[in-house]
């Protein structure tokens, strides 16, 4: 990774978050929920598939935008409040845009769903960037550099603060130590501070009713620490000033991704792999995939051949809010009544693409996956046009 240009250290990144895009495109848009595949599907407490590793490495991804942006900044910068409301308004407008596109498609107020994923992207982004940034170092170019030291014991600490809340911390009604859908310290938080009636609407306990949001407030510290963990691994994506010789940096990476799954599934008899509360082991698990799908990546784009058949990942990754936005308010009216077929059955856009598929094959699961597929393949045409003409939205 060390003799990366600064061109090919953005399309290692962009090549990572467009895979994790794509994946989020995938497993949320199935021609019918009840035929997905079992690793698209989200695992329903303890445990993990892969579709539970798709946003923990698009918080990596945010954290290695942070560390990759840190040698473009200067201890001036960083003391300028100008910088300061950049990152205040890039929170505001993430959690903004968020909170609209859970109001889709009625906007019904009374029920918006206040947690949400760019919310929590937003929030973690926050975090992170008041933690690295503090504590960067000053090169002797007077341009900032991360702190690989400080940065880890932030997420240490994190990790362990957020351990000792779960395990300590008593929840009314509940006692201490839950980590179940009801009496969990994460659960119990977004009931108090959301209330019932703006969290997921999935978020259920059999017999009680809506009890928890998997992107929670409380939650959003551990996952803080996949972005923390992003920013470090930018530090082997940079130009060959380090004492690593080329090919070398890439072998680390795989070696401290492989480390941090190994401790993370060593952890998951004591504290459960959860992402719905993002335990510590979730996080360091999660980490270690994101960072192993790095170096995979990193290595096989030294190849031209890899380098093009990653072309749909870049356009992905190079606008991935925008792509975002897009299968968002795809989804949100996906449902809606088209008209009436035949048979008096309702036609929605997911039921219309779902009988286009089944037309192709008489397996219901794939014909399920063949209409995600069919998604993402529109939403990459849609975007390419941009990304040739090297337009990049950011927020």
């Amino acid at each position: 990774m060390s003799s990366d240009t600064d061109g090919q250290r953005i399309v290692a990144l962009d090549a990572l978050r467009g895979l994790a895009v794509a994946g989020m495109i995938v497993v949320t848009s199935p021609g019918a929920w009840e035929h997905s595949y079992a690793p698209l599907m989200h695992a329903a407490w303890n445990g993990w598939t892969p579709a539970d590793l798709v946003f923990p490495t698009f918080l990596f991804c945010v954290g290695l935008a942070i560390g990759l942006s840190m040698p473009g900044l200067s201890a001036t910068d960083r003391a300028s409040p100008a910088v300061w409301i950049k990152f205040a308004r890039r929170t505001a407008l993430l959690v903004l845009l968020g909170l609209i596109l859970n109001a889709l498609p009625t906007f019904d107020l009374a029920h918006l769903r206040f947690p949400g994923i760019l919310q929590r992207i937003g929030l973690c982004y926050a975090l992170g960037c008041l933690i690295c940034l503090p504590a960067a170092r000053t090169g002797p170019d007077g341009m900032l550099r991360l702190d690989a030291g400080v940065t880890l014991s932030a997420a240490v600490a994190l990790l362990i603060g957020y351990w000792a809340l779960l395990a300590f911390t008593p929840v009314p009604g509940f006692g201490v130590g839950r980590l179940d859908t009801q009496g969990s310290l994460p659960a119990f938080v977004d009931r108090a501070v959301f209330t019932v009636p703006h969290l997921w609407v999935l978020g259920l306990t059999e017999g009680v009713g809506v009890t928890y949001d998997p992107e929670g407030l409380l939650s959003t510290l551990p996952a803080t620490v996949n972005v923390l963990i992003g920013a470090v691994a930018a530090l082997l994506l940079r130009q060959p000033t380090d004492s690593l010789r080329p090919g070398r940096a890439a072998g680390l990476a795989l070696v401290l991704g492989v480390a941090l799954i190994v401790a993370g599934l060593a952890l998951d008899p004591l504290l459960p792999i959860n992402k719905r509360i993002w335990t510590p082991s979730f996080a360091l698990f999660s980490s270690g995939v994101a960072l192993t799908a790095l170096a995979v990546l990193h290595a096989l784009l030294a190849f031209r051949v890899a380098r093009i058949a990653a072309w749909p990942l870049k356009v992905l990754g190079g606008n991935a809010i925008l792509v975002f936005v897009i299968s968002q308010v795809m989804g949100a009216y996906s449902s809606l009544a088209l008209g009436q077929g035949p048979d008096g059955a309702v036609i929605t856009p997911q039921a219309f693409g779902y009988a286009l598929a089944q037309r192709l094959t008489h397996d219901l699961k794939l014909a399920s996956l063949l209409c995600a597929l069919g998604v993402l393949t529109l939403i990459i045409c849609l975007v390419a046009p941009l990304h040739r003409r090297g337009i990049h939205l950011r927020l």
